[in-house]
């Protein structure tokens, strides 16, 4: 490794440390409960509260002072934090009751509640190790899983007992089963009743889905991990729901589809959201608790598929259904059966409900998410400036975060039912990277596109090698309003490359037929359009970039992306990273990879072209191949069969794996040096 490399911040890797995140407003909107870590290089997370007639921010948790080893995680609640992509230690996630005077967390295992008026904390006793705490709406119990059981505890008396225990050793009772957690955003498998006497349960038998083992080759004498992973046309988790009375009651709640995308229990509906097996129904059903009967009150349905959308069902005050689906062109919102926003405004989630208010996100602009509320009348804008937005509302208090590429960092903002804005300052360290970050439109379709340069490059002064720099496939956008979405592209750059982001077909944020466009072929789009914004960016900056050397970089989906690239189109891409890659899609889970590629007994030639087994005689590029060995996600298979092919074939290529690591790459050494490794490999594959 060559010591000419600038050594990449530190801060760089850890600038989401230090900003305020998971909010809760008080009903009456005089409290706001967050989580921030001290200072922008501390993983340790805190629970803070926030006095909004006063303006005094109060810590109320320091895990520090709780005697709690965070390291010492049940491996239930490691698997949980690599589903949602958690990063940070401490308390990374609380609930409260209804008035927000009392919080539940786990930490290290154990279970803690906070009485949030004095911060007086205590450790709560309990069998085994904790995951998931919720605290019911009067305050009173807090439900939890341990071993596989859904537990509760009495505040008042201590008692701790099972509401349903697992009957083998492949069921759980109140956890979100693998594809739930994953693909579906759904990270909780119970919920409390508004009157805080049952609880919805989701029970899940892995039974059925196969077993995979996941080895740690570095430490020959530890076992395997067992895993149990639904691969594409193979059976998932049985899942069922019960509504479990702390009476010792228990009813069974049937549904017939294959997937629980998610529920909701108001003191509106008891609601369930299902979802078919191929993807192409959708549907609400409220459910009566006494008796699990549910009746169906919406039916979505799609040729293509069906979108799950964060937020829905909720209801207003006068129990008015919110719902988001497709229609006309759009993502739209819906209030009863009424669309209430045009198909051009592509909404992206339901943020909160506020008595008669929709708080809701959305985007005109691809690159944009803005905040918007309809208040039963009409629609308003809350955000008025361009950016990333996101936020809360409660009692007519909202909190608003914003990112710009005009501003450092997340911006946070309590905004008072009079107008009084106020900051919660965010404690993350400046990353120490001059941006130079151009958004646009490029290529035939106007895909959106962000072209990175070097801070010291003179526009037009000389010719740079370039690296494509995208992820470029479905569920997941790179090109937005926001300057922490560059930090490692600004990087790259600085090493000597115009850096070029852009998102194809089937990214999110340009509306149904946009995303839909992938449909049974989730290569030759996603190739094409790296092309064709490569292309476009190069007539607009014809003295800047060299296309003798283009490069290409990606991680997951990004990496599958990469290597495809110096596969199927070596005239354009000279040379490639590919990390943790999809090589094979038959060996990706079953809800992300039907939903755009159909089960692949049906369509086996579907399957066949969007793999990079069959071009694997077709290498003449350089290629390195990165993946993590502990990998649950995309499993190390991938990249070591797609070397097997490779090799079989005679093509050279490079192989790093890494011991230890996860699809994330949590380890704060192992990503740094992983970047300066690339770097050096880029540039003596390119030519210097």
């Amino acid at each position: 490794m060559s010591e000419s490399f600038p050594r990449l911040s530190a801060r760089t890797r850890r600038f989401t440390l230090g900003v305020p995140r998971g909010f809760t407003i008080s009903p009456d909107g005089g409290k706001v409960v967050f989580l921030r870590t001290k200072s922008g290089t501390d993983p340790v997370t805190c629970l803070w509260e926030l006095d909004t007639e006063t303006h005094v921010e109060r810590l109320v948790v320091d895990p520090r002072t709780l005697d709690a080893d965070d390291g010492d995680l049940p491996p239930e609640e490691r698997a949980r934090r690599e589903r949602s992509r958690e990063q940070a230690g401490g308390v990374v996630g609380y609930t409260t009751d209804s008035t927000a005077s009392r919080a539940a967390f786990a930490l290290s295992g154990s279970l803690y509640v906070t009485d949030l008026p004095g911060g007086d904390t205590r450790r709560l006793e309990t069998p085994g190790s904790v995951i998931d705490p919720r605290i019911s709406p009067d305050g009173q119990h807090v439900a939890y899983v341990s071993a596989g059981a859904l537990r509760v505890h009495d505040l008042v008396t201590g008692a701790d007992r099972a509401l349903a225990e697992p009957e083998s050793e492949t069921v759980t009772y109140g956890l979100a089963e693998f594809i739930a957690a994953e693909e579906m955003d759904r990270m909780r498998g119970h919920w409390w009743s508004p009157s805080s006497d049952a609880l919805l349960v989701e029970r899940a038998d892995e039974a059925p889905v196969q077993t995979w083992h996941i080895a740690d080759p570095a430490n020959p004498d530890r076992p395997p991990t067992a895993q149990r992973y639904p691969a594409a046309g193979t059976p998932n988790a049985v899942t069922q729901l019960f509504v479990l009375g702390l009476d010792g009651s228990r009813v069974a709640v049937p549904y017939e589809d294959e997937y629980l995308t998610t529920a909701a229990w108001s003191s509106h509906a008891l609601s369930i959201v299902t979802m078919s097996r191929d993807q192409k129904r959708l549907r609400l059903h409220s459910v009566d608790p006494a008796t699990g009967r549910s009746t169906l009150v919406r039916e979505d349905t799609d040729p293509a598929w069906v979108d799950i959308v964060t937020g829905v069902p909720a209801h207003l005050d006068d129990g008015s259904l919110v719902w988001v689906a497709s229609a006309d062109g759009g993502h739209r919102l819906f209030v009863g059966d009424r669309a209430v926003t045009p198909p051009t405004l592509q909404v992206r989630a339901v943020l909160d409900v506020d008595h008669d208010s929709v708080l809701f996100s959305a985007s005109g602009d691809p690159t944009e998410i803005q905040l918007w509320t309809w208040d039963g009348h009409s629609l308003l804008p809350v955000s008025t400036r361009s950016g990333v937005f996101s936020g809360r509302m409660s009692g007519g208090v909202g909190v608003l975060t914003e990112q710009s590429l005009d501003a450092e960092g997340v911006s946070t903002t309590v905004v008072r039912r009079d107008g009084m804005a106020i900051p919660i300052p965010s404690m993350a360290e400046p990353p120490g990277l001059d941006l130079r970050v151009s958004l646009g439109r490029s290529g035939r379709r106007e895909l959106a596109t962000a072209v990175v340069l070097p801070s010291w490059h003179e526009q037009g002064s000389r010719k740079l090698p370039v690296l494509m720099d995208p992820y470029g496939g479905p569920h997941a956008q790179r090109v937005l309003n926001r300057r922490g979405g560059y930090l490692e592209s600004q990087w790259f750059a600085e090493q000597g490359f115009a850096v070029i982001v852009a998102d194809g077909r089937g990214t999110p944020g340009r509306g149904p037929a946009f995303e839909r466009s992938v449909l049974n072929d989730l290569a030759t789009p996603a190739l094409e359009d790296q092309i064709d914004a490569l292309q476009g960016v190069a007539e607009q900056y014809p003295n800047d970039l060299d296309l003798t050397k283009v490069a290409i970089r990606g991680w997951s989906f990004g990496g599958f992306l990469a290597a495809l690239a110096v596969l199927r189109r070596p005239d354009v891409f000279h040379a490639a990273v590919a990390g943790a890659p999809v090589t094979d899609w038959r060996l990706y889970d079953t809800c992300y990879t039907e939903r755009y590629l159909g089960h692949p007994d049906e369509q086996p030639d579907v399957y066949d072209n969007s793999s990079l087994f069959g071009d694997a005689a077709k290498l003449e590029r350089p290629l390195l191949l990165i993946h993590g060995l502990a990998d649950d996600n995309v499993v190390a298979a991938h990249t070591l069969r797609l070397s097997s092919a490779l090799l079989a074939a005679g093509r050279q290529h490079s192989v790093l794996p890494l011991s230890g690591v996860t699809h994330m790459t949590p380890q704060e050494v192992v990503a740094e040096n992983l970047l300066l490794l690339q770097v050096e490999f880029l540039k003596r594959s390119l030519g210097g």
